[in-house]
């Protein structure tokens, strides 16, 4: 597979949030100004450099994340979107999402972001009731949040929102009460994510000095559990160890990750996985902090602060690591078609075999899948395969 055919997504970061969530640790950043038309320029000038690295490619989906992407002008979200149509061979079907957040404000500007190209919309519901939306630090409250559902479903075709569970001391019964409203507004796709205390956040400290506890290990495997008896009882099972759709509505742009498809990162803090038009296989990582990346790309067109040769190994690993959250698996004729890596030589037979036995893997000489039970100990899993 050259270079050439390999499909590309995009994905587009918007650093800003109009305040930090105490659970968060991704590049987020609060700032009382920014200067728009700068912003523009400077995403415009790394789309244009990166395109010229790549050469020509199948553009299948772009993503704007963040932060908070539905803070952008929409008349910068227009103007990458029709950079991108320009810069590549953009398919009939692309894929633009937008992730929101459903404050009031926010969800006003989503008919602007419709008319910008904007073809999906991400939700960052998180919870449906007031006490636990107040406890993740949003700004939204319930009613809001499910107003801003609703709005969105009139405007989009294709809308998505996130919840987050194993909250502290949240039952089984409330997580089972919270679920079923959340289907009662979906359409097609939900992502479901248990509450993680990352070091570094506002959550951490509190968990260390005994502020709160997040349920213990038996009650998360419980609520899990849970949530994929009743996804699947409502026709939305899980596609990847997160996110849940009716069949044809997963999201493209995330698939493209898990399947190790080539992906180009724009904007501060935001990782690549690519096959440059020289036909190295790279990883990209842009300068993390906004102001460092703005500097970087107005004096050299790029915003790097990495770039990292892959080996095959290095890639056949990730694409493991990646595609084993996934409900169909690791693909094995790709494994070899794109590292040139066979799964033997990767995770050997006797270990995969271990591990077969034990319920976690299933193998069918085509996909090497991970069970239910194997995708709730993911992380555990892929280290004893790769060791």
């Amino acid at each position: 597979m050259t270079a050439a055919l390999e499909p590309l997504s995009l994905y587009i970061h918007w650093p800003f949030c109009r305040s930090k969530c105490p659970y968060c640790d991704f590049n987020s950043h609060v700032r009382e100004s920014v200067d728009q038309a700068r912003w523009r320029g400077a995403l415009l000038a790394e789309l244009e450099a990166t395109a010229n690295s790549l050469g020509p490619r199948r553009l299948e989906t772009i993503f704007f994340g963040g932060g908070t992407p539905s803070l952008m002008p929409p008349e910068t979200v227009a103007a990458v979107i029709d950079a991108a149509r320009h810069r590549f061979q953009s398919s009939d079907d692309l894929e633009v999402t937008l992730e929101a957040n459903p404050t009031s404000v926010e969800a006003g500007r989503l008919a602007a972001f419709r008319a910008a190209g904007v073809n999906r919309v991400s939700l960052g519901v998180q919870a449906l009731n007031d006490a636990a939306l107040r406890f993740l630090g949003r700004q939204h409250g319930a009613r809001e949040a499910i107003a801003a559902v609703e709005l969105a479903q009139n405007l989009f075709q294709r809308v998505s929102f996130d919840l987050i569970y194993a909250r502290p001391s949240q039952s089984e019964g409330e997580w089972r009460a919270e679920l079923a409203q959340a289907l009662s507004l979906a359409r097609g796709h939900l992502s479901l994510y248990q509450l993680t205390i990352e070091k570094g956040t506002p959550f951490h400290a509190l968990v260390r000095d005994g502020a709160f506890a997040p349920p213990g290990e038996d009650d998360a495997l419980a609520l899990f559990e849970l949530t994929q008896e009743l996804m699947d009882a409502a026709g939305l099972p899980a596609y990847e160890v997160s996110n849940h759709a009716a069949a044809g509505d997963e999201s493209r742009h995330n698939l493209a990750y898990w399947r190790y498809q080539d992906y180009a990162g724009i904007g501060p803090g935001a990782h690549g996985r690519l096959v440059l038009a020289d036909g190295r296989a790279v990883a990209t990582r842009r300068h993390a902090k906004p102001e460092t990346w703005l500097d970087s790309v107005e004096q050299t067109g790029d915003g790097s602060a990495e770039l990292t040769d892959l080996s095959a190994r290095e890639r056949a690993e990730e694409m493991l690591m990646m595609s084993l959250r996934l409900n169909e698996g690791l693909d094995l004729r790709s494994l070899g078609c794109r590292t040139g890596i066979e799964l033997d030589a990767l995770a050997p037979a006797g270990t995969r075999a271990r591990y077969i036995e034990a319920g976690f893997l299933s193998e069918d000489g085509v996909y090497l899948r991970a069970t239910r039970r194997g995708r709730a100990v993911l992380n555990a899993l892929t280290g004893a395969l790769l060791a």
